[in-house]
């Protein structure tokens, strides 16, 4: 019996690989940037939106960033400082008398009202006051959060972008930094899951019914954000810029999702447990609470993850070449489809094999995700834990 288990197991995580590899929108191709672009007749104008909350420390390396914007059209940055407590308002006016640019707003909305999150709370406060303060409203709103460093052409790109393929929202996976030996084990990882879960192109396709963004850099265009409530109808939602897809996708916009060029994340995680705590924060939240989605999730890594290298490890120790045979396949299979992520990080190959150990790490933050939602710290971050929506 045992010996049946290990091969069907074998075979069925074979049988997933070949489906991934060739049957889930090419997932693991890291070629979707952004589409083929010309210069608009008229540059629209912009209005950036920065929520941030306790940033000093990066804000120095990406608020320059903003104000530098090389645009041909209007453009200002609105930051909405959420209840710091370190000096984040106050760093971002001293950096924008030292880095002349873009005109700078810095304001603050107090505590979230009862049912938001933080975030969201500032990106409504900041919204508005775009839509207000200046004599027409912005055509379009970039927002994009305090971590997130962009080159100088980086809004003249996304603004062409959607002007030229006619896009209601245009965002970027921002390129997270990989410096030490944790954030190149598990950053790689978490966009190859990401894109996994989300392929790009089944996003990006006119009819989609796939609905994803990256919350670091999403350009909006002002009139779909009215049209689709946001943020307001996404109020409660921990994870934020996947709810914000779907709202513009339900209401007749256009959506599109890359990989990012000229974006980049500036948050260092140097110790494994600040990765631990960025993905376990929001992990069962994307399961929507359900422990059934939980125990399939689990089941699912465990097979697709990491019974191929437990089945060649078994089937060369017991002499069944068939289940090692299928169990290395699938680990070949796993390893070859990662391996255009590791580049795109400038990691190396030998990463690689070591993908099955990631999974098993991200096993156990799912799960000590759930765990903490139901001690009361679910959802916890920088000091504040959000309920889940139906709770809240």
């Amino acid at each position: 019996m045992g010996l049946l288990t290990a091969a069907c197991a074998a075979y069925a995580s074979l049988a997933a690989w070949l489906w991934l590899t060739l049957a889930q929108g090419m997932f693991w191709r890291t070629d979707v940037r952004l589409p083929p672009r010309t210069a608009p007749a008229r540059w629209p104008s912009v209005a950036i939106v920065v929520p941030a909350r306790d940033e000093a420390e990066v804000l120095p390396r990406s608020l320059p960033s903003l104000i530098a914007q090389d645009y041909p059209g209007e453009a200002e940055v609105i930051l909405v400082d959420d209840g710091s407590t370190d000096g984040t308002g106050a760093l971002a006016r001293l950096l924008a008398r030292e880095h002349p640019g873009l005109p700078l707003t810095v304001t603050s909305p107090g505590d979230p009202a009862p049912g938001w999150t933080g975030k969201l709370w500032a990106l409504r406060h900041g919204i508005a006051l775009a839509r207000t303060a200046p004599a027409t409203e912005p055509d379009y709103l970039l927002l994009t959060d305090a971590d997130i460093a962009h080159e100088p052409d980086s809004l003249r790109e996304l603004v062409a972008a959607a002007t030229s393929a006619d896009l209601d929202l245009v965002s970027q996976m921002a390129r997270l930094r990989v410096a030490g030996l944790w954030e190149r084990l598990v950053v790689p990882a978490f966009v190859y899951f990401f894109a996994q879960l989300y392929p790009f192109r089944w996003i990006n396709r006119p009819t989609a019914r796939t609905a994803a963004a990256a919350g670091g850099c999403v350009l909006l265009r002002t009139d779909a954000a009215v049209r689709a409530g946001v943020p307001d109808v996404i109020r409660q939602a921990v994870i934020d810029d996947v709810s914000l897809a779907r709202a513009v996708q339900r209401s007749g916009g256009r959506i599109w999702l890359g990989l990012a060029e000229r974006v980049d994340s500036v948050r260092p995680y140097p110790v494994l447990g600040d990765l631990w705590r960025m993905v376990s924060r929001s992990a069962y939240a994307q399961l929507r609470h359900q422990p059934l989605l939980l125990a399939g999730t689990v089941a699912g890594l465990a097979l697709v993850y990491l019974v191929p290298p437990a089945a060649l490890l078994a089937g060369l120790a017991t002499g069944h070449p068939a289940i090692a045979g299928a169990g290395g396949l699938a680990w070949l299979l796993m390893a070859g489809t990662y391996l255009p992520m590791l580049r795109y990080y400038g990691q190396p190959a030998a990463l690689a094999p070591l993908l099955p150990f990631t999974a098993l790490l991200y096993l156990l933050m799912t799960v000590d995700s759930a765990v903490q939602h139901y001690r009361g710290r679910g959802a916890a971050w920088k000091g504040r834990t959000y309920a889940r929506p139906s709770d809240a």
